[in-house]
């Protein structure tokens, strides 16, 4: 018990504190919260674990919001069961581009996710009009029928399922992360040669991380589609490529919980900044730049130590009974 209470504290106390910040923030801005973190983990771990940088986390973001989309507005009413066809749906995407994208390394990795994100734009926009309505989008808030136990289409009971399903992608991420994978992961982000020499395949490690993390990314889709009852092709525009990577960075590349943090660092700025002045993107431009000049850490990253150390110190002066 001991041992599990080491391995979950972390976490829970991340989410104790989350819920807490619930009280005196808005229920919008606690939502946007919980699905732009788990939106981010996805693009945090390829980066932070295996290097990957990718620019396309848009366009399995808009598989699973679309694939979740058709269900509730041509099919179905169950969210649930729309949720469950986005996820299906980022896993199919990811095993199909995967074992292709997975073998190219840095600025090629990056460019060819930027453009199947582009693709997918301009499939949802233009190509696949007559049954993504376009620009206009697909509205389905009124199609969803009310569910048992959590109804999904009020928002404080979202809120309560997507705080419980951010719950447990967190804690598969603590156990990828200290887990034998999550260490060849590591190995393959550094040495390359070392990992096969020790008999492990460098692009089934690499294929299995980013199947993970796009289907997390997928999952975020499909929930944003069911908070907001409604997706349009602005959702895997280019111009938000950068938003998960601007994110990562500000929280922390490859921490467990910098994607919370930058989440609520990015919105509550976006927020409050965007009520002062027009172009609240150049301030986020400049905070990108200090941070990755102090030492590329990001907010968590440089809090992290900084909590271990007093958390060592209150342990070490503890008297002994």
């Amino acid at each position: 018990m001991m041992n599990m209470f080491r391995w979950w504290w972390g976490i829970l106390l991340a989410f104790f504190l989350l819920a807490v910040l619930r009280v005196f923030l808005p229920l919008p801005f606690s939502n946007e919260i919980i699905l732009f973190s788990i939106y981010v983990m996805g693009c945090s771990f390829l980066l932070g674990r295996l290097g990957m940088l990718s620019f396309g986390q848009p366009a399995y973001l808009a598989t699973g919001a679309y694939a979740t989309a058709f269900y509730l507005f041509y099919f179905g009413t169950n969210p649930y069961i729309g949720i469950l066809i986005g996820i299906l749906a980022g896993l199919l995407i990811s095993l199909i581009v995967g074992p292709l994208f997975v073998r190219l390394r840095s600025d090629y990795f990056a460019l060819v996710n930027l453009a199947l994100a582009v693709i997918i734009f301009y499939m949802m926009q233009t190509v696949l009009a007559g049954i993504t309505n376009g620009d206009n989008g697909l509205w389905f808030l009124t199609n969803m029928a009310p569910t048992p136990v959590l109804d999904l289409s009020i928002q404080d009971q979202f809120y309560i399922f997507a705080f419980v399903v951010a719950l447990a992608i967190w804690a598969l991420y603590k156990y990828l992360d200290d887990s034998l994978f999550g260490a060849c992961c590591l190995a393959s982000k550094i040495n390359e040669d070392k990992v096969n020499f020790l008999g492990y395949s460098n692009f089934r490690i690499r294929l299995t991380a980013f199947v993970i993390a796009n289907t997390t990314t997928a999952l975020a889709g499909s929930m944003y589609a069911v908070y907001l009852g409604f997706v349009s092709p602005e959702m895997t525009s280019a111009a938000r490529a950068a938003d998960p990577i601007v994110v990562t960075i500000l929280g922390g590349v490859g921490t467990l919980y910098g994607p919370i943090v930058g989440a609520i660092a990015y919105t509550g700025m976006k927020d409050v900044i965007s009520g002062l002045i027009g172009n609240w993107e150049l301030f986020i431009g400049f905070l990108l730049v200090f941070i990755m000049l102090a030492g590329e850490k990001g907010i968590w990253g440089t809090l992290e130590p900084l909590l271990k150390r007093a958390l060592f110190r209150k342990n070490a002066f503890k008297p002994e009974r």
